[in-house]
């Protein structure tokens, strides 16, 4: 890591710092771009190959209706022939688009032309065995996709006479079986690649227009990080040398800084403390000399210890929070994943079991790091829904632990708390409950309006007494060791009801243990 070893090194490091970063942030807009692009791309071909589809499908069945209809109208008036050439001739008049390469083509199940727009000096010639540039037998697959019941598309190669050009085309066919003919219409996909030229000449003037602003902001900011080197960073190093000088000086004189040769009125009151801390060390000095000098060295390198202690402690599990967080979102994914391909299974039930309580831990060590910098902003909240919602997650536990919950909850009570606060207190009692009942019991819980103001939230458990119900909500402090866990739970609810002037009653005896909860529903008082 860059250690900046004077304000100069800082502003050097910031410009390299604001690069670095504009640069990897033009990269992820570009490349999203690009993504984006590709997306579009790819939808708008599929929209227009669907598009085109459903047209053609429409023209031909339109077509073939036009053929039924008139053959019934005239089928005994005219003869047969006669139909079919008057419907040739009317079919050649229909124009439904006014694209020339949009047509209908009419062959045979023998693969002759019966009729076709760009094979009029073609009739009666037999195209069966026709391939395209691929090889596919364009004619013979359109006549045996036709004789399916609903008909079907065939893709393949066809030229393309406005272009003069061999393009991909699609066609739907559909027979009409009374006279053997298959009946179908064409479209060349072509334009597809004009609509992506035209989505690529978007996404290339996005880009320059992407790499101009940066650019623009990129010299800004360098720009501005030099002013601020050439000047600020100039005068507070002055300030720095100057107050620095006087400490320098003052060991061989009791002169006072001289507030003139500083700029900034910070630095002038950061002087006149100088000043007096100066004044009051040699003052003091003389007093000092006379102590045991090996007393001062023990006291302070105890203190050192202790300092270092705690703020290991405190590294320590602001370090835990953080590693044990990927991890368990790990396992509980895979859980997830494995209930879905082995349901009911009572290993995977148990694993489930384990990693909650596992969360319950890490929520709990998470709120402890964050407590004293974060600002846990109160909001109304259904109280109801919450419950409910946590004894759903600690289920599965209480089941591998061969316990129940009952619950007697009331519905829509809302209380204005702080969700984080309040999943903490329902959660470690949901805990501690399932850790201290006895197997194959059942855990009472219960959520009702105690009055108009006041909500009341109750644990009841069958397990051992509580001796010391006074010493239940110290640090660290566990009834029973067997059980393990850290003794931080109850601590954390304590800390949160005093906070929000919930009142906790406690009832413990031989054959229940009662935790019981008194919120104010509009309580907005912190003490």
């Amino acid at each position: 890591m860059l250690k900046a070893k004077s304000l100069y090194h800082l502003i050097v490091y910031s410009i390299l710092f604001i690069i670095m970063l504009i640069s990897f942030f033009t990269f992820i807009i570009i490349n999203n771009a690009h993504e984006e692009l590709q997306e579009k791309i790819k939808t708008l071909k599929t929209d227009y190959t669907n598009s085109q589809k459903t047209l053609i499908k429409e023209h031909v069945n339109y077509v073939i209706n036009f053929i039924d209809y008139y053959y019934n109208q005239n089928k005994n008036i005219k003869p047969i022939e006669d139909i079919k050439k008057e419907i040739l001739n009317a079919i050649e008049l229909l124009k439904i688009t006014k694209n020339p390469n949009e047509y209908i083509f009419i062959y045979n199940f023998d693969g002759k032309v019966v009729k076709s727009t760009t094979l009029k000096d073609n009739h009666q010639e037999n195209f069966i065995e026709v391939v395209d540039s691929n090889g596919k037998k364009v004619i013979k697959e359109l006549i045996e996709t036709s004789k399916k019941e609903f008909g079907g598309y065939v893709d393949y190669v066809w030229l393309n006479p406005e272009i003069d050009k061999e393009t991909n085309k699609i066609s739907y066919a559909k027979s009409y079986d009374r006279w053997n003919w298959t009946i179908g219409r064409g479209v060349y996909l072509d334009e597809i690649d004009k609509l992506v030229q035209i989505k690529e000449e978007e996404y290339n003037e996005k880009i320059s227009n992407y790499t101009l602003q940066i650019t623009s902001l990129t010299i800004m900011l360098v720009l501005y990080s030099i002013f601020i080197y050439k000047n600020a960073t100039i005068l507070i190093v002055n300030d720095v040398k100057e107050i620095g000088k006087y400490f320098k000086e003052s060991q061989k004189n009791d002169d006072p800084i001289n507030q003139n040769r500083i700029i900034f009125g910070e630095f002038k009151v950061i002087a006149n403390y100088a000043t007096d801390a100066m004044n009051n060390i040699k003052l003091k000095t003389h007093m000092l000399e006379d102590l045991n000098k090996n007393l001062e060295y023990k006291v302070n390198e105890k203190t050192k210890e202790l300092t270092n202690l705690i703020e290991s402690q405190k590294k320590f599990i602001k370090n835990s929070v953080h590693e044990i967080n990927t991890p368990l979102s790990i396992i509980q994914t895979n859980i997830d994943l494995l209930k879905m391909k082995i349901p009911n299974n009572k290993y995977i039930t148990n694993i489930e079991s384990g990693s909650k309580i596992i969360q319950n831990i890490y929520d709990d060590l998470s709120y402890l790091v964050k407590r004293d910098r974060v600002i846990y902003e109160k909001e109304y909240l259904d109280f109801t829904k919450i419950l409910k919602n946590r004894l759903d997650f600690f289920d599965e536990i209480a089941k591998s632990n061969s316990l129940s919950f009952n619950s007697m909850i009331e519905d829509d009570l809302y209380i204005k708390f702080n969700i984080t606060e309040l999943q903490r207190i329902i959660d470690n009692n949901l805990s501690n409950a399932i850790k201290y009942s006895y197997s194959d019991s059942k855990i009472i819980i219960e959520l009702y309006y105690l009055n108009d103001d006041e909500i009341e939230f109750s644990i009841a458990t069958n397990s051992k007494k509580i001796d010391n119900t006074n010493k239940i909500f110290d640090d660290f402090y566990r009834e029973n060791n067997a059980r393990g866990g850290f003794g931080l739970g109850l601590k954390i609810v304590k800390d949160i009801c005093d906070k929000n002037l919930v009142i906790i009653n406690l009832q413990s005896n031989e054959k229940e243990t009662k935790f019981t909860y008194r919120f104010k529903i509009n309580e907005n008082t912190i003490t």
